[in-house]
């Protein structure tokens, strides 16, 4: 019971007795100290980073003066001004930026997604620019693992045939791909829902799917816009490490679209974009 002071005086025995018994009867000050100590909603943190890689020089992506301009009406909007960077075989790098500073439409033409107005972009050498659509549509399958936000896998197919997709084009034997999505499917930590749906899946548990799938054909880069976008934070550090792990073990080079600071900071390495150009290091967009 408390007095007029507002002080709990310690009538029986007992946990939450003794506990307010230690703060000489204060609930203001007790719960206070409880509030203190639980802070809130606790959130997920990834483990430890690993090491960031040194550049290599050995280029697997060689952008130049890469330009993009889309027509709205009677106006040309240019959302490319011209932007120059060298990727390296194995790196990590984030694309970072406002909405509407070219770093989507950036990723987008390096995988072949979209065409340039001008510039030019090399993928281990090819200059996909220069490619027809059939054969980008056969280097795309065979060299670049694509990520969305919105994960895209087919909600009437179970998870390893969704994991086997990318090999039907590529018409990779049935037994192999197969063979090839269980193996991606126990690296991501997804092997006891091999035969789940979409449905029956988290938005973490189907993106790191939509990251095996990507996967299969053991693509030397992968793409992913916004990967953590859609996820809560459990989920999105779950996957940071993931990219981290498929860097180091695979070799991948690995590049994001992300507003996600704590993503682009895992990163090796950073590329800010400011109006359809590459911010120089240092210089604050």
């Amino acid at each position: 019971m408390t007095d007029d002071t507002g002080v709990l005086h310690r009538d029986g025995a007992g946990p939450v007795a003794d506990f307010l018994a230690s703060f000489g009867g204060d609930v203001d000050a007790a719960i206070a100290a409880l509030r203190a100590h639980h802070g809130g909603t606790p959130t997920a943190s990834p483990a430890p980073r690993r090491p960031r890689r040194e550049r290599s020089g050995d280029h697997i992506i060689a952008v130049t003066d890469l330009r993009k301009t889309y027509r709205m009406g009677r106006q040309r909007v240019a959302a490319l001004g011209g932007v120059s960077l060298e990727i390296d075989r194995g790196e990590f790098v984030a694309l970072t930026g406002a909405s509407g500073s070219g770093k989507s439409t950036l990723l987008q033409i390096i995988g072949g997604l979209d065409k340039a107005s001008g510039g030019t972009v090399l993928i281990d050498g090819v200059d996909i620019g220069r490619l027809g659509d059939a054969k980008l549509s056969r280097f795309r399958n065979r060299t670049i693992g694509f990520v969305f936000q919105f994960f895209y896998l087919q909600p009437f197919l179970r998870l390893v045939t969704n994991t086997e997709v990318p090999g039907m084009f590529a018409r990779t034997p049935r037994k192999q791909r197969k063979a090839q999505a269980l193996r991606l499917i126990d690296e991501v930590g997804l092997s006891d829902r091999s035969r789940h749906l979409p449905r029956e899946m988290s938005g973490g548990q189907m993106q790191r799917a939509a990251i095996a799938r990507a996967l299969l054909n053991q693509p030397a880069v992968l793409l992913a816009d916004e990967p953590t976008g859609n996820l809560d934070s459990a989920a999105g550090a779950s996957i940071i490490e993931l990219f981290e792990r498929i860097r180091d073990e695979f070799g991948t080079t690995i590049v994001i679209v992300t507003h996600d600071d704590e993503l682009a900071q895992r990163a090796d390495r950073t590329i800010r974009l400011s109006d359809g150009l590459i911010v120089p290091s240092g210089v604050v967009a």
